[in-house]
């Protein structure tokens, strides 16, 4: 079944889309119905927004991205900005533009995903627009959150002899789009009669179509009593990240390439397209792990801390930043990640 877009009108479709949303953080006071939502902070917690703009061919491929899991995508991007600055997110606005060849359902199927990324990390959706696109489907969402006075963390406070951590595992989601990317082709070229085979790279998929922002790793290190003195979310690339870390901090860094952390199936998937497994690493981007610092003093509980690994330290600017590989080689770390202003095979490659 189909439903044309139009049967329902701009404020129908976004009744229908955010008919029964429940209200769950106390911050907010009025979500969706008027002229703007009403919130509320208290006086001792500093407010954070983020936005995040999502274009069709640019930022995704409705080829072989599900819309449910798009919505959740889109959601969930945002969160990890706000967990990235040691905070928690309360609030989304959902803004759209829609091209004539999206139905009712598949704007269904969309905000399915994103009031499911809402309902798990217990954000309200709180707002938005929807209005008619020339060029297929843009997504913009803002994201407002919180953090206590005084403990929000930024990308300037890293200093030398900190320690350089990342959470989870570097390169699956890049190794998840390069498999979806080449199903892609070879469906094209050998017709619809051929189903894409992704058995044993499960992992890969999940972390480009699902990625989850990581706000386990927030909870443990205010459980460990952990402040970072900077703190980013992966989604250019660990190099581009840790570059702007090293620039806006005035400081240089090492990062030690058999300290990466790489996932099995990435190494497999790299091998077998002959693909450098550290520059997948290093460059690939939409990981959404954190990249943070942490004092020397705090390196005992940083090692205890399941789900973190150190990777390398900072240093005195003058040393530049570099990556020291295996044998022990040192190579100017350059931020080759992605970067959607470039065409999109520079920006890709």
């Amino acid at each position: 079944m189909r439903t044309e877009i139009a049967t329902l009108g701009e404020f129908g479709l976004i009744r229908h889309l955010t008919e029964g949303i429940e209200l769950k953080s106390e911050s907010t006071r009025y979500g969706i119905g008027d002229d703007a939502a009403v919130l509320s902070y208290p006086a001792d917690r500093d407010i954070l927004v983020t936005t995040d703009l999502l274009l069709e061919g640019v930022h995704f491929d409705l080829t072989y991205v599900p819309l449910k899991h798009l919505g959740y995508k889109s959601a969930v991007v945002n969160f990890s900005d706000i967990y990235a600055m040691n905070g928690t997110p309360r609030q989304i606005t959902v803004s759209l533009g829609v091209s004539k060849r999206f139905s009712v359902e598949d704007m269904e199927a969309l905000y399915a995903g994103i009031r499911l990324a809402c309902q798990d990390y217990g954000v309200d959706i709180v707002g938005g627009d929807t209005t008619s696109s020339l060029t297929g489907l843009t997504i913009s969402i803002t994201c407002i959150g919180e953090a206590e006075k005084g403990t929000a963390v930024y990308r300037n406070g890293a200093r030398e002899t900190d320690l350089i951590c990342v959470s989870g595992d570097l390169g699956a989601a890049y190794m998840g789009l390069q498999l979806l990317e080449r199903e892609k082709v070879a469906l094209r070229d050998a017709g619809t009669d051929v189903q894409p085979d992704f058995a044993g790279k499960e992992y890969l998929l999940e972390r480009q179509l699902k990625p989850e922002a990581r706000r386990d790793i927030i909870d443990k290190l205010r459980e460990a009593g952990i402040r970072p003195t900077s703190m980013m979310d992966i989604s250019d690339g660990l190099s581009s990240e840790l570059l702007h870390i090293c620039t806006q901090s005035q400081v240089g860094c090492r990062v030690y390439e058999e300290h990466i952390p790489i996932d099995y199936q990435t190494a497999v998937m790299a091998e077998e397209l002959n693909m450098n497994l550290t520059t997948c690493a290093l460059n690939g981007g939409e990981d959404y792990e954190l990249l943070f610092t942490v004092p020397i003093a705090d390196h005992e509980k940083i090692q205890e801390m399941e789900g973190v690994k150190l990777i390398g330290h900072i240093t005195k600017p003058e040393l530049g930043c570099a990556l020291i590989t295996r044998d022990g080689q040192e190579f100017e770390l350059k931020a080759q990640g992605w970067n959607p202003l470039k065409g999109d095979a520079e920006s890709r490659s």
